[in-house]
């Protein structure tokens, strides 16, 4: 009996014992698979090593059906690992007394395999075969799993649980499902970074990225760039997510006014704010009315008809808000995989990251550095794998605080240094006014009254001067220049825009 009869007795034998006491065909279906194809890559890999080459990269052990095979492989690939040769001879120690290959000629059959190789060629295509399958046989178990799931009621997971879990597990199954990749020809490379220098050429305002709409912001930056991560961070009350929103807006805004060419779709997550109150201050942006007023009800009637003109306009622009509070940071990614495959995701805003929880937290770790540090890889790793610019808010520490000039530094980032490390951008946020106001000069028991009124005055000139102004503080740019950036800020309508355009 041949080599490849014998591995394929005993499934052959169950079918045709089935078949002969009901006369029919058997009432299961075997997972899918290809012993020939294994059989043919692993007889390959034995008569050349160097044919590993080509499918070390995307093929592993697990990938195979049968045991003995799974086992044969991964004794190749750490013997091909370690500098030696895999041979029928080198590997007959390791199978001598393997008992998946005792019914078919124990480590003879590694013997069997190299003899039946007739060349070498197709060890791709087996690959390629195997690798399919594999795919095929786990989307059956993710299949049986989801129906398994949903005849299970329990108080701890609901539909939707099991719904995400599911998404989750087909999209990381699509993703290693694609075996391309690998190294790139320079060529290729450089053609795409032509393109990239030509769309640049043609954009106004030569923008190459999504557009913040703050036109100084934009030079600086270039725009928002697909796979990297942007970290805006500032202290309570200095306008983090005033400054996120207006980014969010203005980015979904240009794209409906283009018809997609510039701008994003973008997915906001809105950890600390409802979606209601995010709503409210765009609409109070857009309206030109002021969110307290809008909150008190101190609307004039006229106002109405702004508020119709600027619902008509919010109604066109694909801004996503999810404000669901304490995400993991898995769910981030289940939900931004869902959104971009249900209307696009072109951006993503996470308002902010520290209100996001890692997978730690279920393990037992209670370090908090650990936690935020798997949260920045996680929002770095969505940049990437959606090929999207992340836009995440961070809070600063309260040592800004105690130094006399309180523009923060990236030592001022809270809790974690893999958030100055993972992101490509960070920007800070500052307002000197806030701090200002809340420092009047007090006249000193020892001071006169011309020496007080001086510094009063000095006060009150350096509050007139940074009156309705802020500063985005670029002070890491992995690919590009770090600096100060001024805009105008209405506190009343929570709008930034560039300074020279409403400051007068």
């Amino acid at each position: 009996m041949s080599f490849m009869i014998s591995v394929m007795v005993t499934e052959t034998a169950i079918r045709d014992s089935q078949a002969a006491a009901g006369g029919k065909e058997p009432s299961y279906r075997l997972m899918p698979h290809n012993l020939e194809a294994e059989q043919g890559l692993l007889g390959a890999l034995l008569v050349d090593n160097r044919s590993l080459e080509k499918v070390g990269d995307f093929l592993k052990d697990v990938h195979f059906y049968a045991p003995a095979h799974q086992r044969i492989y991964a004794a190749v690939l750490k013997l091909i690992d370690r500098g030696q040769t895999a041979s029928p001879v080198t590997l007959k120690g390791y199978f001598e007394k393997d008992e998946d290959l005792a019914h078919i000629g124990g480590a003879e059959y590694l013997s069997d395999l190299a003899a039946s190789v007739v060349n070498i060629v197709n060890v791709k295509d087996y690959a390629k075969t195997i690798y399919d399958l594999y795919l095929r046989r786990e989307l059956i178990a993710l299949g049986e799993d989801i129906v398994t799931e949903s005849f299970e009621h329990t108080v701890d997971r609901d539909a939707v649980s099991t719904i995400e879990t599911a998404e989750n597990r087909l999209f990381n199954l699509a993703e290693i499902g694609d075996i391309r990749g690998g190294f790139q020809t320079l060529r290729n490379s450089v053609l795409t970074a032509i393109q990239i220098a030509e769309k640049a050429y043609k954009t106004q305002g030569r923008v190459t990225g999504v557009t913040t709409g703050l036109r100084d912001l934009d030079q600086k930056l270039g725009g928002m760039h697909s796979s990297d991560l942007l970290v805006l961070a500032g202290r309570p009350s200095m306008g983090k997510t005033a400054l996120a929103t207006n980014i969010a807006f203005n980015a979904a805004n240009r794209y409906a006014e283009t018809g997609g060419k510039e701008g994003a779709i973008v997915g906001f997550f809105s950890l600390e704010m409802s979606a209601d109150q995010l709503a409210t201050r765009i609409l109070s942006d857009q309206s030109g009315i002021s969110g307290d007023a809008i909150r008190k009800g101190q609307i004039r009637e006229e106002d109405f008809q702004r508020f119709v003109a600027a619902s008509q306009k919010l109604a066109q622009v694909p801004l996503y808000i999810d404000d669901t509070p304490a995400l993991s940071i898995s769910a981030v990614r289940t939900r931004a995989r869902r959104l971009k495959r249900q209307h696009g995701l072109g951006m993503l805003v996470i308002d902010y990251l520290q209100l996001l929880h890692g997978t730690g937290a279920k393990q037992g770790l209670d370090n908090r550095v650990i936690e935020v540090s798997e949260i920045t890889r996680g929002l770095k790793a969505i940049a990437k794998e959606l090929q999207i610019p992340v836009l995440a808010l961070s809070q600063l520490s309260r040592a800004v605080e105690q130094r006399d000039d309180k523009r923060p530094m990236l030592s001022d980032l809270r809790e974690s240094g893999s958030i100055e490390q993972d992101s490509d951008v960070v920007m800070f946020v500052y307002r000197e006014q806030y701090y200002l106001e809340r420092s009047e000069p007090t006249q000193k028991i020892e001071e006169g009254n011309d020496r007080f009124l001086e510094r009063h005055e000095n006060w009150k000139s350096r509050c007139s001067d940074v009156h309705n102004t802020a500063e985005v503080i670029v002070a890491k740019q992995r690919h590009g220049p770090i600096g100060i950036e001024r805009l105008f800020f209405d506190s009343n309508l929570t709008r930034f825009s560039d300074l020279d355009r409403l400051s007068h």
